[in-house]
């Protein structure tokens, strides 16, 4: 998921995840494949995996995909993948958070700041950017023939902390602690999740008005975005909706 809690973001991330699918499936297996090591192959004693499967079947991983990551985990894997995020500015002054997974840091930190620097925007230290950032759970919600109050009822009653229902999605807001059990019990009830994940919302955004701007900020998304070792972008762009 990249961006911050705007549907549009999200829809625009998963046109280009559609068209992309084995990246998508890439970057899951990596997530599998450290909750495995972590925590053991079984789902049912392994919370963060059950979260990362229900993960992967929404991105359409295969269930045959699924088991071949976890057994190869299980079979002693001994790629060693490093979890780091890093921060800076994107053009414009906007706030970008990269989270990372890595088995060579100083590949991944130089692909990154290349980025930075290509496009407009500058690598930063750890905690330039991440105060104006909140972790939350973000569950988006398909609400093709749905009624909004009824998904907020159950969101609500699920212990959503907001909702947000626009035409296509509704988009619902908890504790990080929460999202987990809130998206099982929405899915439970009938519901089809677009994405349920715990995200860095921004605590103020930016719009951009400058095409230049715009036009690069585009690209350091895309390069970010195309780049095996990144898991999840943030930022804090108003109007992602108008990047070309």
């Amino acid at each position: 998921m990249s961006g911050h809690s705007k549907w549009n973001n999200i829809k625009r991330k998963k046109e280009k995840t559609d068209g992309a699918k084995a990246k998508v499936f890439t970057k899951i297996g990596r997530e599998i494949s450290v909750a495995v090591r972590e925590g053991g192959p079984d789902p049912n004693n392994n919370s963060k995996l059950a979260d990362l499967i229900s993960k992967a079947k929404r991105a359409n991983v295969p269930n045959d995909n699924i088991m071949r990551i976890i057994k190869k985990a299980e079979g002693g894997d001994k790629t060693d993948y490093e979890a780091i995020t890093y921060e800076g500015y994107g053009p414009g002054g906007i706030a970008v958070m990269v989270e990372t997974l890595t088995d060579n840091r100083n590949r991944t930190a130089a692909d990154l700041r290349h980025y930075f620097d290509k496009f407009g925007g500058n690598l930063g230290a750890m905690g330039c950017v991440s105060f104006m950032f909140t972790q939350k759970g973000v569950i988006v919600v398909d609400m093709e023939d749905q009624d909004p109050d009824e998904v907020m009822m159950a969101a609500l009653d699920a212990g959503a902390e907001d909702f947000d229902a626009g035409e296509e999605a509704a988009e619902v807001t908890t504790d990080p602690a929460d999202c987990s059990a809130v998206a099982k019990a929405l899915e439970e009830a009938g519901y089809t999740l677009i994405s349920a994940d715990v995200a860095m919302v921004p605590s103020t955004t930016t719009t951009l008005t400058d095409p230049d701007h715009l036009i690069k900020m585009g690209k350091l998304l895309d390069a970010l975005e195309e780049n095996d070792d990144v898991q999840n972008v943030w930022h804090s762009l108003e109007n992602e909706e108008d990047l070309p």
